[in-house]
């Protein structure tokens, strides 16, 4: 019980923390006004350039890329299932200790098998889940791929600051 309390401490502590350097990096200057970025949303390919696959750590990837904005999409792409390839998935689970836990009872698929081929599964962060993280997983194999594989990461997103 007491790691997994600590595994949840950890990765709210985590999230906390791209929050702060988020806010952290919008300060004032002499020539500029905060927030003096693009407003349009961005699009970040899940993993970068070693795609949606076994043994890649997405929380690592996903600290890296923050912040994430609602309405910045989220692309998964990986190969279709073959002889030669693991199979992915890609599910939402309901919240911290099912993430945790690798734990799909609850879990919603929101990409099957085939969807990461081409040009990969486009998720949109919506503002409707703005009180709670999104808490993405790989579903195949009962949660082995989660577990073992480390495919899952939380994205938090943030309500876009407005230029001046």
């Amino acid at each position: 019980m007491g790691f997994r309390f600590a595994q949840g401490l950890v990765l709210l502590q985590a999230i906390a923390c791209v929050v702060e350097v988020s806010l952290a990096n919008k300060g004032w200057d002499s020539h500029t006004y905060p927030y003096n970025h693009s407003s349009a949303p961005k699009r970040f390919t899940v993993g970068g350039s070693q795609h949606w696959q076994f043994g890649v750590n997405y929380t690592d990837w996903s600290l890296k890329s923050a912040p994430f904005y609602f309405n910045d999409t989220l692309v998964f792409k990986y190969d279709p299932p073959s002889n030669t390839t693991f199979r992915h998935s890609v599910s939402l689970l309901p919240n911290l200790r099912s993430f945790l836990n690798c734990d799909l009872k609850k879990a919603k698929l929101i990409a099957n098998q085939t969807q990461g081929g081409g040009n990969g599964f486009q998720f949109v962060l919506k503002k409707k889940n703005k009180k709670k993280p999104y808490y993405f997983v790989c579903g195949e194999r009962n949660g082995f791929h989660c577990k073992v594989g480390i495919m899952k990461f939380a994205v938090a997103p943030l309500l876009r600051p407005r230029p001046f």
